[in-house]
């Protein structure tokens, strides 16, 4: 499988900016695709910094997306579109992994805002369409116990299609977690959730979730 690397800010994004990302894959094509840094979204006096992913993928082929974190600081204002287009027979897993703030610096994120719009459709169909929106006191609503309960680290591993091997590999090796993860699967897709106290553990958790489902990590995620 071809292993792209993708160049991204890294310095870090803030309001206004605007950065896409179009991911193509031709007729049975194998790509493992992923970031060569965290990328940060830094502190917003108003406009939005704007991210968007397009993947498109042909007959046969197969896309696994594999970012790193996206990190945002205090009173940033992120909005992110995710569009995915896959042929009937092809196959995705994408992780996308959001920390609110760098602990281990002492960094919290009290306000700020966050749009995560995600559209996946498999041959023409609509398949799984998602829309998260965190506005104001983030912190406050973090701590609710029925959104992270304290957490500070979330993420978002998407399978097309989800098989009911994924599904107990994943439960199998729920002892390995640090933070909570759970996974679920309907009409053909699977989608876990993992919500973590810090960067760290949710990086750890989502190397395990991925050694659990047979997926090489990134090089870059290993030094």
């Amino acid at each position: 499988m071809l292993e792209a690397v993708l160049i991204n800010t890294a310095g870090g994004m803030t309001g206004g900016d605007d950065f896409s990302i179009s991911l193509s894959l031709d007729e049975g094509a194998q790509l493992l695709a992923g970031t060569a840094a965290a990328e940060k979204i830094y502190r917003s006096t108003g406009a939005d910094s704007a991210l968007a992913l397009t993947i498109d993928a042909a007959t046969g082929s197969r896309c696994i997306w594999l970012p790193q974190e996206t990190i945002l600081f205090d009173r940033a204002r992120l909005s992110r579109r995710i569009d995915v287009s896959l042929s009937t027979n092809a196959r995705l897993l994408m992780a996308e992994a959001i920390v609110f703030g760098r602990s281990a610096m002492g960094e919290a994120v009290e306000e700020g805002s966050l749009i995560d719009r995600w559209r996946i459709r498999r041959g023409g169909q609509l398949v799984f369409a998602e829309n998260v929106h965190l506005d104001g006191a983030i912190a406050r609503t973090l701590s609710r116990p029925a959104v992270a309960n304290g957490g500070v680290a979330v993420a978002t591993v998407l399978a097309v299609p989800g098989e009911e091997q994924m599904i107990a590999a994943v439960r199998d090796c729920g002892e390995q977690f640090a933070g909570e993860v759970g996974i679920s699967a309907w009409n053909g897709i699977a989608v876990a959730r993992l919500c973590a106290p810090d960067g760290a553990a949710l990086r750890h958790d989502l190397a395990a979730l991925l050694s659990s489902l047979e997926v090489a990590m990134p090089r870059l995620w290993l030094q």
